[in-house]
């Protein structure tokens, strides 16, 4: 069933809420009230996704949710996922979700910014000087690449696995116009960052990108005010951690995007501390905390909301256009980190430990204040 809430006010900005599984329902609800604290015309209207849906109508993306998303102004999603659902065929488990989002939408482009709190400096396993004032953007192209390739494989709907098979393989793939909007999007940000993109493929053993570097590099020509270079993947995994702060723009694959956001967010000491969007052409998008469902710790209270939060604050900045509320959600959590408030995935001596639910409130505070 649907959930709607009306603000009192005309010309109203609606978004999808979109919790999910596991601890999505906890880490969102934070963040719906961090922007009803905020004095915008916003609409909500909230439904099932992921594993939740499969439940309730026996599918990760109901068409009611999709409908839902294609009618928003933009959408916060929390997250989706559980073990239990390992056993079901791939088109039905919770993750599914997201991709039939992404490709029912064209949300083509991954922003994921890895900002490094001077207050959580501490808290990374890397040593102070080589994170502290770190500020990065991976770009990562989401519809296109293995993910989206054609798979070949026999598998059983009964467990999910491949019983006597000699084989499973997936497609990679990319076409010229993929490639070019991802790369337009990274050199349209770095435009308004240090005017740097790192375009990280692995063109010396894979066809794909080889093509992916040479559109990339036609691409760049339109743009002789910004400097890119290229790296391999396996270079730029070891870079990110020997020399994270000489990366400012960041573009790259699919999968290669997934699995380098997903190490960058530890150089800021948590993944619960990142946010991202998903951008279409016409900049709706889908916004997200970078970490998974977490399952083990959902209901417990325990969850950091603050990527969520942070996310929220991208959804108003790229897809709602209101920069100024983008900027007091931003500050309000840097000042709660500077008060010393820590969920138990960045808590260290010296610091007060918060709930999933205390973070939120004292967004809220900071905001108001």
């Amino acid at each position: 069933m649907l959930k709607k809430t009306l603000s009192k006010n005309w010309n109203r900005m609606k978004i999808a809420v979109l919790p999910g599984d596991g601890i999505g329902k906890e880490i969102v609800a934070q963040a719906v009230k961090v922007l009803g604290a905020l004095d915008l015309n916003l609409e909500t209207e909230t439904a099932l996704v992921g594993g939740a849906a499969y439940e309730a109508h026996g599918h990760p993306l109901p068409d009611a949710t999709l409908q839902l998303a294609k009618h928003a102004d933009a959408i916060l999603f929390g997250a989706v996922g559980d073990w239990k659902y390992d056993c079901l065929e791939r088109s039905l488990r919770p993750e599914q979700a997201i991709l039939g989002l992404r490709k029912h939408l064209g949300l083509f482009a991954n922003l994921r910014p890895a900002i490094c709190y001077e207050e959580l400096v501490g808290a990374s396993s890397l040593k102070p000087e080589l994170i502290a004032g770190l500020d990065l953007l991976i770009i990562r192209e989401l519809t296109g690449d293995i993910y989206f390739g054609q798979p070949r494989g026999r598998r059983t709907a009964v467990d999910g696995h491949f019983p006597g098979s000699e084989e499973a393989f997936d497609t990679m793939r990319y076409s010229r116009p993929e490639i070019e909007r991802i790369a337009h999007v990274a050199f349209q940000a770095a435009r308004k960052r240090s005017k740097r993109v790192t375009s990280v493929d692995k063109s010396n053993v894979l066809e794909t990108f080889q093509f992916w570097r040479d559109v990339v590099t036609e691409v760049g020509q339109q743009y002789p005010d910004v400097m890119l270079d290229h790296m391999y993947v396996d270079n730029a995994a070891m870079q990110l951690v020997r020399a994270p702060k000489k990366f400012d723009v960041v573009v790259t694959g699919n999968m290669f995007g997934d699995i380098l956001s997903d190490e960058a967010a530890m150089l800021t000491g948590s993944i619960g501390m990142l946010p991202s969007a998903s951008l279409n052409a016409s900049n709706k998008g889908l916004y997200e905390p970078s970490h998974g469902s977490a399952p083990d710790i959902a209901g417990k209270g325990i969850a950091n909301p603050l990527a969520t939060i942070l996310s929220a604050a991208m959804m108003l900045r790229y897809s709602l256009n209101q920069i100024e509320a983008a900027d007091r959600i931003e500050a309000a959590v840097k000042s709660v980190l500077s008060q010393g408030l820590r969920t138990a995935d960045i808590h260290s001596d010296n610091t007060i430990r918060v709930g999933t639910s205390e973070m939120g409130e004292a967004v809220v505070k900071a905001l108001k204040n």
